[in-house]
């Protein structure tokens, strides 16, 4: 493992005791599903309270304030999967140890359909195994990765409404729970 590794697992490790997580080492450090399952619990933490407490509570139960995908023309909140896109970014401009995204067999927007053998498997096992997460290793571009892939569930009526009504929607029918598409997780495990 090298030393960028290194340095996620102990950002991670001081961040799970600082939350009296009791993290899985071994003598190497903490494994790759690991990381990322730590990873993936901030990230769908963090986009759950957006979407419940700010999207859906203003936007669908108040109705003070509309969330669009043009959110700056239409002066509105930004859609939950455009705030983990810009925070998936603003990650990629500071490291190059992990990066993320938010995919779909049924994307909205074609950007964010899968483009990886893995990331397919992984989108169809988290579909067809509610609860469960998909982990594998790919190459691309010459590195190896390991990647997990873990399911995005809608979590508020803001969720599966915006998608089964939207106009470029290839799926309009889903439901409290479903899931809509699935979380990317790719770490480099060379050098």
């Amino acid at each position: 493992m090298g030393a960028k590794f290194t340095k996620i697992k102990a950002a991670i490790l001081c961040g799970a005791m600082a939350m009296g997580a009791a993290p899985v080492a071994n003598a190497d450090g903490m494994d790759y599903e690991t990381v990322t399952d730590l990873l993936h619990l901030v990230m769908s933490s963090d986009r759950t309270v957006y979407t419940r407490m700010i999207v859906n509570r203003l936007a669908v139960e108040e109705g003070v304030i509309k969330a669009s995908e043009h959110f700056e023309d239409d002066k509105a909140l930004v859609l939950p999967a455009q705030m983990f896109r810009f925070g998936a970014e603003l990650v990629a401009e500071e490291t190059d140890e992990f990066s993320y995204s938010l995919l779909s067999l049924w994307p909205i927007n074609k950007q964010n359909a899968p483009t990886t053998d893995l990331e397919i498997e992984g989108l169809e096992y988290i579909a067809e195994n509610p609860g469960e997460n998909f982990y594998g290793e790919e190459e691309l571009g010459g590195v190896t990765y390991f990647t997990a892939v873990y399911p995005d569930i809608a979590v508020a009526k803001a969720c599966w409404s915006c998608h089964n009504n939207h106009k470029d929607t290839p799926k309009t029918d889903f439901e409290a729970g479903d899931v809509m598409g699935g979380v990317v997780i790719r770490i480099p495990m060379d050098g």
